[in-house]
């Protein structure tokens, strides 16, 4: 799976999560370690652990 693919799913589940909650994240892909931590900055969720290929990524509070 590419990275943008990998956004697409990611967007989906995000929607399925309440604010606050964390997801883990297992990405093989390259390009992860810069395209996932520049999709949290973009979208306001939170990157609280970055190290290839786990990825803890935090629901914003606010949707």
């Amino acid at each position: 799976m590419g990275c943008g693919e990998l956004v697409m799913l990611l967007k989906m589940t995000m929607n399925d999560l309440s604010p606050g909650d964390r997801i883990r994240v297992i990405a093989l892909d390259p390009g992860a370690p810069v395209d996932l931590p520049a999709w949290c900055r973009l979208t306001g969720h939170s990157l609280e652990s970055s190290e290839h290929p786990e990825y803890l990524i935090r629901k914003k509070e606010n949707g």
